[in-house]
């Protein structure tokens, strides 16, 4: 019966000490769980708003759902009476040599969470990064991958992209064409000059807006006189108009007699006279 009675009165002495601590502890937990749900509910509704990426809202999502949650069970916890320096500690810890573990991983990671956020790109832009041109296909949390030209598919980590300079060419709605023509010393360049300008007229791509097509002499070379040709097209236009009109200009030089000179050398052979 003493052994009896000693543990009634350690049990009692438990529920007196603990008990409110427990029930609060529990109070707590539901309040907070309650709390979490409704933070990432709005959260989950502002990303829809703000259209965010449909792979990144998810993520960002249970990111914080978890990290919330983990917060909440160490504060409950320590109501309980737990100690919960030591276990900090150790997780931080643990973290770190982690995280150093996976520095690179992690800062695609970080250079996709940028990206997706910050939208420097999107799927079916024509982009040139890291070396690589090519349309983008997907971008995901820690890569992107483009197609080539080509059609090579290709992988890039995210980290480089965000630290690095990206030229995007799909992301103005104009883009302006640069040539550069030749013609020789002995052609008239008024003649050149119209002649250029009435290709560019059989262009129905070419804008006048944001200006009108510019043709001027750029450069009195050792061989040409050289033509700066500036037309203004929508982008998706660049390429029919690049390819068109650089072999619609030879053909009417050719028609009009004008010379494309190309690079060359005069030897001249001295024979000595004894």
């Amino acid at each position: 019966m003493e052994n009896i009675d000693k543990y009634i009165d350690i049990v009692k002495t438990m529920l007196v000490e603990y008990g409110p601590k427990v029930i609060g502890a529990i109070v707590v937990l539901f309040i907070g769980l309650r709390i979490i749900s409704t933070v990432t509910k709005t959260a989950t509704k502002l990303m829809t708003n703000k259209k965010m990426d449909a792979s990144l809202a998810p993520f960002l999502s249970s990111l914080l759902n978890m990290t919330l949650k983990a917060l909440l069970v160490i504060s409950v916890m320590s109501m309980v009476g737990i100690e919960m320096t030591s276990f900090i500690a150790i997780l931080g810890a643990a973290g770190l040599a982690i995280g150093m573990a996976l520095s690179g991983t992690m800062q695609n990671f970080a250079g996709g969470v940028m990206i997706l956020i910050f939208k420097p790109y999107k799927v079916g832009d024509f982009i040139e990064a890291e070396g690589q041109m090519g349309v983008v296909k997907e971008i995901q949390i820690f890569n992107t991958i483009i197609t080539t030209v080509d059609n090579k598919r290709i992988i890039i980590p995210n980290g480089g992209l965000s630290n690095s300079t990206m030229t995007n060419f799909t992301v103005e709605p104009t883009r302006r064409v640069d040539f550069t023509f030749g013609i020789g010393y002995g052609d008239d360049i008024d003649k050149a000059r119209e002649v250029m300008f009435g290709e560019i007229a059989k262009f129905k791509q070419v804008l006048s807006s944001p200006a009108e097509p510019f043709i001027g002499v750029s450069e009195l070379g050792d061989s040409s006189v050289n033509f700066a040709v500036r037309v203004w097209v929508k982008t998706e236009d660049y390429w029919d108009v690049f390819f068109g009109l650089n072999e619609n200009v030879k053909k009417a030089f050719d028609a009009n007699n004008i010379s494309i000179p190309f690079p060359q050398t005069d030897v001249h052979i001295f024979q000595e006279t004894k």
